[in-house]
């Protein structure tokens, strides 16, 4: 392992993202009509332990990301985008654990502390240790589609690990006529060559379409055992249109049983037509999901250019893509003609210009009090650890971290310790460890 030695300070942090992004990867306030679906301020993620006074609020200048794309759209309400720019206080320094991944994609912890990482373009799945020591390639998995954003993705073990080794992973299936994201499970079994056995494909995103791109793919088990797979819309015009239509698992959430099965309290189960399986529609492509200190589910979907949005989804709403939205197409064409609509729900908070979200958590360790309850978000084109200070379900704060790196930050998840470990998207991709000093 090698240590990068680092001492955070604020003038190093602050450092501007670019105002535009590829497909790889305002101030105003205006009131909003009845039906805008504004989130609720009446509950939240909580700012600090129970009992403890909370610290005034950010005040400031936003971070410096230039100017937005749509400068003609403003925020439905106030602090929904631009939050005051906030600086950690905590020194902390960032180990290098493991290299030589190419383009990683994900982490899931073992009950012992080793990590499955998963390598996105050719399909590898690998067993590290915290010292970085590395497995060879898990065999049996079945094969991917590795073009563009495809490959294998995100991977969880199961709830009842202990028990059954099982583990589930996302990935791109090469199908007749095309492709689409599936979710598998089987059992890990451990050795000098691991692999997997009885692997089951659990979920299938219908329909089969000829696409690279946006598919989502993050994975989050809930405390009753269900599970949440979030979806992209294919980027392409024939899927775009599907990601409002319950018919079509294109631009959707989902929520599974461990088995596939669906969950009957689901909110489409009794609708003529529609796929069983839909959480939450109107999603562009879902690439961060986390549960919060409430077990409530978080996320945070990749915008065109400008738009990225952090949501938190919930049952049978619609989040209106493509009809409404903050941003435009990567040619300046216009996409929306408004950012509201009847039905459709508001962000909780957007960004314009992108920063290109991937990896999340919301953090809810000891090593960093003053980072609890805290999101943290990977972020691509912005190569920034991004830092979200929740109050009562509103943006009141944002940070860009290991910007110094410029890397880009394609996972963060939350260590049993209460470090937070990260992989870089690169043909290089590095596994590293932010630990205090």
């Amino acid at each position: 392992m090698r240590t990068l030695s680092m001492t955070i300070l604020l003038a190093a942090l602050l450092s501007g993202c670019s105002s535009s992004k590829t497909p790889d990867p305002t101030d105003g306030t205006p009131q909003p009509p009845e039906d805008a679906g504004i989130p609720s301020e009446d509950a939240g993620i909580p700012s600090e332990d129970a009992g403890i006074p909370e610290e005034p609020l950010p005040s400031g200048p936003p971070v410096p990301t230039g100017p937005p794309n749509v400068p003609e759209f403003e925020p439905a309400f106030p602090g929904q985008t631009r939050a005051p720019a906030i600086q950690t206080k905590t020194a902390f320094q960032v180990t290098e654990i493991a290299s030589g991944f190419r383009n990683p994609w994900a982490i899931a912890f073992l009950p012992d502390q080793r990590m499955l990482v998963t390598e996105k373009p050719t399909g590898a799945l690998y067993i590290v240790t915290p010292q970085g020591e590395k497995s060879p390639a898990v065999t049996g998995l079945p094969p991917v589609d590795g073009r563009g954003q495809g490959g294998l993705l995100d991977v969880e073990i199961g709830p009842d690990y202990a028990q059954s080794g099982l583990i589930y992973w996302t990935y791109y299936e090469p199908r007749a006529g095309g492709n689409g994201l599936a979710v598998a499970r089987a059992k890990l079994v451990e050795g000098a060559q691991p692999r997997v056995e009885d692997v089951q494909i659990i979920f299938r995103m219908m329909p089969t379409l000829e696409s690279t791109l946006h598919a989502g793919g993050r994975l989050v088990f809930t405390p009753d055992g269900k599970l949440f797979v979030t979806l992209g819309e294919r980027s392409i015009l024939e899927g775009r249109v599907q990601a409002r239509d319950v018919k079509s698992h294109f631009g959707k959430i989902v929520r599974i049983n461990p088995d596939g099965s669906v969950p009957q309290d689901n909110p489409y189960v009794n609708t003529e037509g529609a796929k069983p399986e839909i959480w939450s529609v109107g999603h562009r492509n879902i690439l961060s999901a986390a549960l919060d200190s409430q077990k409530r589910l978080w996320t945070v979907e990749m915008g065109p250019r400008g738009g990225d949005e952090l949501n938190r989804p919930e049952a049978g709403k619609d989040y209106g893509w493509p009809t409404i939205g903050y941003g435009e197409e990567y040619s300046g064409a216009p996409i929306h003609e408004s950012t509201q609509g009847p039905g459709m729900e508001q962000p909780v908070y957007y960004w314009d210009p992108v920063m290109s979200p991937s990896g999340m958590t919301i953090y809810t360790g000891d090593l960093f009090p003053e980072w609890r309850n805290n999101i943290f978000i990977g972020g691509l084109s912005s190569q920034a650890l991004v830092r979200l200070m929740v109050r009562n379900d509103r943006v009141v704060g944002e940070e860009r971290l290991l910007t110094d790196l410029k890397a880009r930050i394609r996972e963060v998840v939350q260590g049993p310790e209460g470090a937070l470990y990260l992989l870089t998207d690169a043909t290089n991709g590095k596994l590293l460890k932010l630990t205090p000093r």
